[in-house]
C-alpha cells in the first residue's frame, strides 16, 4: 500500500459497498511533493524525498525545522564543501520562510531520538533546496506557547493560523461537519438546501443587519437563520431538510458570541419532539471525534421549571453539585427579623447554595452578591455561603413572578462560588467530562424585560404550544409550555429548537393577539400554512460553540478561520470601512457622519 495510493480498506457488505467505503487521505495528490512534514518514519529510510514547509527553527548551520500542516521534520544541513550553498542558503533564510527541500530520508543516531515528535525517528539529509518566498520580521512568534493579544492575533489572522491548534481546530471542525453530512444525508435521506441570505426584516428575535438596494427607502436584511425558509420547505413537500448554515445578528460579541456565526440547521415533517431529540443523540454519536471519549445515549432530560429550581439557569452545568436548595421553612421556624421580613412578602423565599469545603477553600475570598444579584433586588450575604433574594414591591410590578430573577442570581453565584474553589486547588468540574442534557417544557412566553406587561416568545413566534396548553395559548397565555427543547453542554447551550405551528390560524393569534405583532410582515408565511402545511420541526445546533467545548476553546474565535473582534470589526482587512457618497448615492442614502471625523473613530 504506497504512500500515494487511495486504497479502499474494507468493504462492510453489499449494501456497504455504496455507503461505507472508507479510504486513507491521501495528502499528497496533485501537488509537487513527495511527502508531508508529518509522515515520515523509519519505514521511509534510504528514500530520496522532496518536502515543501515552512522553517520553524534553526540551529547553529547544524539543522533545522520544517514544518507544515501535518507535523515536523529535521532537516540535516550539508557540511561538505560540495554542498555548502545548500547550508548557506538555509543557514541565512528568516524563521518562518517557505522552502523546498530534497535529500534522503535517514535513521537519527543512537541516543538523539526524540520520542515526543511523530517523526522523532529519521531526519532528512539535505542535498538540495530553494528559498521559495522569504518572510520578512514577524510580529509575533509562531509558536503556540508564546502570550499573544488577542488584537495582534486577529490583525494577522493568517499567521494565527499556522499554529498547531489552530490548524487543529479547523481540520477537526472539517471532519465533524463531513461526518454530520454523511449521517444525515447518506444514513437518513436528508437534502442539504441551501437557503438566501438576502430576505426582508421580520418580527420578533435579535437584531437584524440591513442590507441597501438600489430601490429608494427599501433594504435588505441578512436573516439571523433560516428559519422561514426551513418552514416553507417542510410546505413544498421536502420532508427532511439541513443545511450548514451561514446566520447574522446584529448584537454585542461575547466570548462564545459572533454578528456571523454558523449552524447546522434541520427541519423534519412528521415528527414531535422525542423523535428530533434521537435524531440529534444519534447524530453526535456519529460525528463525535474518537480522542475525546465516548458519549452516551439517551441524553438525560430536565424541564425548564426544574433547571431554574436547582441551578438557577435555563442551560446548567450538570458537571458539579451545588444545587440551590429552599430553605424558607426551616428559617420560617427562626426568630430573624429581616428573614421574617423577606418571607412576608408575596412569592418571598430563603435560597441557599451549600459549597463543599466552602470554608476551607474560600476563607480568604468574599464573594460579592451585587455583580450577581440583579438590582430590583435586596441581597444579604452569610457567613454560611448562604443568599438570600426577596422583591422589593416599590420596583417589581405585583403581578410579575420575580422568581427567574431570583434563581438567575444564585445560579451566577453558584457558578461564580465554582471559579473561586477551583482557582483554590478544588476540581469541581472534569475538563474532560461532556454533560449533555435536554431542556424541555419551556414558557411559551415570557414578559418582555423592558414591558413586563407584554409578552414575547420565549423561543421565537413559531413555536407550537404544548399539546396539553393548546387551551392555554387563548385562555391564559402566559401559563402556556412549549414545544421548544434546549441541546445543553456543560453549561452552554449548544442547540435549541421546537416543534412548529402548522396552522395559519393559529400562527396569526399568536402574531397579532399575543404578541401584538403586525402579520403582515409575515404574510407569505400564513399563506403558506393555509396551502395543506404539514406538522413539522426542527432544530439547529450552533456549529461553532459546540467545536469550541470539544476542543476546550476559551473562544469560539478559536475555531473560527476569519472572526470578528469582541466589537464586532475585522482587524485584519479593517471591516467595515467608510463608503464615499458617490459609492451611496445609487442606493439613495446620505451618511450624517462628517467627514472631517473620518479616521477618528476608535477600533
Amino acid at each position: 500500500m504506497g504512500g500515494n495510493s487511495v486504497t479502499v480498506l474494507s468493504q462492510l457488505s453489499a449494501k456497504a459497498t455504496k455507503d461505507f467505503i472508507i479510504f486513507i487521505r491521501d495528502f499528497n495528490s496533485f501537488v509537487i511533493r513527495t511527502n508531508t512534514c508529518g509522515e515520515l518514519r523509519s519505514a521511509h529510510v534510504g528514500q530520496e524525498v522532496t518536502l515543501y514547509g515552512w522553517i520553524q527553527y534553526q540551529r547553529q548551520g547544524l539543522f533545522l525545522v520544517l514544518r507544515d500542516f501535518q507535523g515536523l521534520t529535521q532537516i540535516i544541513l550539508p557540511q561538505d564543501e560540495a554542498h555548502s550553498h545548500v547550508k548557506k542558503l538555509l543557514s541565512n533564510a528568516p524563521v518562518e520562510s517557505v522552502v523546498r527541500v530534497t535529500g534522503i530520508v535517514s535513521s537519527r543516531p543512537p541516543g538523539q531520538e526524540n520520542p515526543k515528535m511523530p517523526t522523532g525517528d529519521i531526519e532528512v539529509k539535505a542535498e538540495t533546496a530553494e528559498i521559495l518566498n522569504s518572510c520578512k520580521k514577524l510580529p509575533f512568534e509562531i509558536k503556540d506557547f508564546i502570550k499573544k493579544s488577542e488584537a495582534l492575533r486577529m490583525q494577522y489572522r493568517y499567521l494565527d493560523l499556522r499554529s498547531f491548534q489552530l490548524q487543529y481546530n479547523l481540520r477537526l471542525r472539517s471532519h465533524i461537519v463531513m461526518r454530520m453530512r454523511e449521517y444525515l444525508c447518506n444514513l437518513h435521506g436528508f437534502v442539504d438546501v441551501e437557503t438566501p441570505t438576502l430576505f426582508k426584516r421580520t418580527p420578533g428575535g435579535a437584531k437584524e443587519f440591513l442590507v441597501p438596494s438600489r430601490e429608494a427607502g427599501k433594504f435588505y436584511s441578512l436573516p439571523q437563520s433560516p428559519q422561514q425558509f426551513k418552514q416553507l420547505l417542510m410546505v413544498g413537500g421536502l420532508d427532511r431538510y439541513f443545511q450548514v448554515a451561514r446566520c447574522y445578528r446584529d448584537e454585542g460579541s461575547r466570548p462564545d458570541r459572533q454578528p456571523e456565526f454558523t449552524q447546522i440547521d434541520i427541519e423534519m415533517s412528521f415528527v414531535d419532539q422525542a423523535g428530533i431529540q434521537r435524531l440529534i443523540e444519534g447524530l453526535l454519536q456519529y460525528c463525535w471525534p474518537e480522542e475525546r471519549g465516548p458519549i452516551v445515549t439517551p441524553f438525560p432530560s430536565m424541564t425548564y421549571k426544574e433547571a431554574l429550581a436547582d441551578y438557577g439557569t435555563d442551560k446548567p452545568d450538570t458537571r458539579f453539585g451545588m444545587k440551590i436548595v429552599d430553605i424558607s421553612d426551616f428559617l420560617r421556624r427562626l426568630d430573624i427579623q429581616f428573614v421574617q421580613n423577606a418571607l412576608s412578602y408575596p412569592h418571598g423565599t430563603v435560597k441557599a447554595i451549600c459549597i463543599p469545603q466552602g470554608v476551607k477553600c474560600l476563607r480568604q475570598q468574599c464573594i460579592t452578591t451585587d455583580a450577581v444579584c440583579d438590582a430590583t433586588f435586596m441581597k444579604h450575604s452569610f457567613p454560611g455561603w448562604c443568599l438570600s433574594d426577596f422583591p422589593d414591591s416599590k420596583i417589581a410590578p405585583s403581578h410579575y413572578l420575580p422568581s427567574l430573577l431570583q434563581c438567575s442570581a444564585l445560579g451566577n453565584l453558584r457558578l461564580e462560588s465554582a471559579d473561586l474553589l477551583e482557582a483554590a486547588g478544588l476540581v469541581l468540574r472534569d475538563p474532560t467530562a461532556f454533560h449533555f442534557l435536554w431542556v424541555v417544557d419551556f414558557p411559551l412566553f415570557l414578559p418582555k424585560e423592558e414591558n413586563p406587561t407584554e409578552l414575547e416568545s420565549a423561543h421565537h413566534p413559531f413555536t407550537a404550544p404544548h399539546p396539553s396548553d393548546t387551551s392555554l395559548l387563548y385562555s391564559d397565555p402566559t401559563k402556556a409550555r412549549s414545544q421548544h427543547y434546549d441541546l445543553v453542554l456543560n453549561g452552554s447551550e449548544v442547540g435549541g429548537g421546537s416543534i412548529r405551528i402548522h396552522s395559519a390560524e393559529q400562527q396569526r393569534f399568536v402574531l397579532e393577539k399575543v404578541l401584538k405583532e403586525d402579520s403582515e410582515v409575515l404574510s407569505h408565511l400564513l399563506e403558506a400554512l393555509e396551502f395543506g402545511a404539514p406538522p413539522h420541526g426542527g432544530i439547529a445546533l450552533g456549529l461553532d460553540r459546540l467545536i469550541s467545548l470539544i476542543v476546550d476553546a476559551p473562544s469560539i474565535r478559536d475555531v473560527i478561520a476569519f472572526p470578528k473582534s469582541f466589537r464586532g470589526r475585522d482587524l485584519m482587512g479593517n471591516a467595515p470601512d467608510y463608503v464615499t457618497p458617490e459609492e451611496l448615492e445609487p442606493y439613495h442614502i446620505q451618511v450624517s457622519w462628517p467627514l472631517a471625523e473620518r479616521g477618528k473613530e476608535k477600533l
